[in-house]
């Protein structure tokens, strides 16, 4: 078996897969969470070797105390020796790791060297909540694993296709080539993994594809995918811009910061802290799961219900711009724990534009399933998908290609 272990190192939690890439199955899942916080929960999920449904997994939990990343990486290492699969026997032939914020720099999946890690330590600047925690986690990782590739795979590296057009923010061109202010986009390994799940749903090239493809999750982007290369994103220089997401604002007037800080006092920290943490429908509603939002609009609810206008209005606005900018869309495709649960979600968004040749079937919607589906009406023009995201198999697949040559 070609097997490739897979690593999302956070600030305080890791997550990790093993997946046979001969058969593209996973093996095991596991989540540690509270890196260096006290007391940390640690589970491992083991698959049947012959099935790949949930129902068929056993997860085990373990309490203690994970002060590093180091000791997070023996947990995980204790949870394979004791619950299995052997690692012995199932050797991984390299380690798949996510880096959020790759800048203009990194554009493919790379080996990773100490060059590489020095990069992607002198870009922390521009994800300083991310880069240090993936560094981390590949530096823990290395120890570990120390016979085998490391494999960065870059959030921003399927952006890398933008056009000047699209990442070009219109301040002074000589400010943002100092301080490399441009549009990166974040949740390119999704994007890339949907597109080409959709065109293959479709039975159609790739390369003739106009796809929208909405990753709505806690974080959310949409991203506009021409013969498969990411030609527009709504996530710029940190996720914060674009859409309305579980706790971050999306697009405000920037004068609203200057606003907030000669009215109400509030500095730069404190200004962050709203944005990213306290606005968005946890700002508006008091909550960022759309579950509860949905629940709480079904009742009444003011609060909720404008929520969720503000939440799919903003999302059909970007529909249409993108749109636009493609010159017409042949797939959209949802995607992400929102996408692929919120039936009103995926209805609102895209109500009001069947002029556009998009028809949704309110049957297909509605209708409960974990795999990927046609929720369009046959007669539309647009071809409406729910295609449930795989990051960890992408990077893997991403992570074997390169190892393989």
């Amino acid at each position: 078996m070609s097997v490739i272990l897979v690593i999302n190192s956070g600030s305080s939690s890791l997550k990790y897969q093993l997946i046979d890439m001969d058969a593209e199955r996973t093996l095991a899942t596991g989540l540690i969470e509270r890196i260096g916080r006290g007391e940390s929960a640690a589970t491992h999920t083991v698959r049947h070797p012959s099935s790949r449904s949930d129902a068929a997994a056993e997860t085990f939990r373990v309490d203690a105390d994970v002060p590093d990343h180091d000791v997070a990486f023996a947990r995980m290492l204790d949870a394979f020796a004791e619950h299995g699969p052997s690692l012995d026997a199932n050797p991984p032939i390299a380690v798949g790791h996510r880096v959020v914020q790759g800048g203009a720099r990194f554009f493919e999946p790379t080996i990773v060297t100490d060059r590489v890690k020095r990069d992607i330590e002198e870009l922390e600047e521009l994800a300083p909540l991310h880069n240090p925690a993936n560094l981390a986690g590949i530096t823990a990782a290395e120890r570990a694993f120390p016979g085998v590739p490391h494999v960065a795979i870059f959030d921003t590296a399927f952006h890398q296709t933008l056009p000047p057009a699209a990442y070009t923010y219109a301040i002074d061109a000589d400010v943002a080539e100092k301080y490399r202010v441009r549009r990166y986009g974040f949740h390119g390994t999704s994007h890339k993994y949907v597109s080409e799940q959709a065109a293959l749903i479709v039975g159609r090239p790739l390369a003739e594809l106009r796809q929208l493809v909405l990753h709505l999750g806690n974080g959310a982007s949409i991203t506009a995918v021409d013969g498969g290369r990411s030609v527009e994103t709504s996530m710029g220089l940190t996720p914060l811009e674009g859409l309305v997401m579980g706790t971050r604002s999306g697009d405000i007037d920037p004068a609203v910061l200057f606003h907030l800080h000669r009215r109400a006092g509030l500095d730069v920290d404190e200004l962050d802290s709203l944005l990213n943490k306290r606005s968005g429908l946890l700002g508006l509603a008091g909550t960022n799961d759309v579950r509860d939002v949905l629940e709480r609009r079904a009742a009444g609810d003011a609060a909720a219900t404008l929520a969720f206008d503000v939440y799919v209005h903003r999302i059909k606005g970007y529909v249409g711009a993108y749109f636009a900018q493609l010159g017409g869309v042949d797939v959209i495709s949802f995607t992400a724990g929102v996408g692929e649960n919120a039936a009103p979600v995926r209805a609102e968004s895209l109500s009001g534009l069947e002029r556009l040749g998009i028809l949704i079937d309110a049957e297909r919607n509605e209708s409960a399933s974990r795999e990927a589906r046609v929720i369009s009406t046959d007669d539309s023009e647009v071809t409406v998908l729910v295609i449930p995201t795989n990051e960890e198999l992408e990077i893997a697949r991403q992570t074997l290609a390169i190892v393989e040559g």
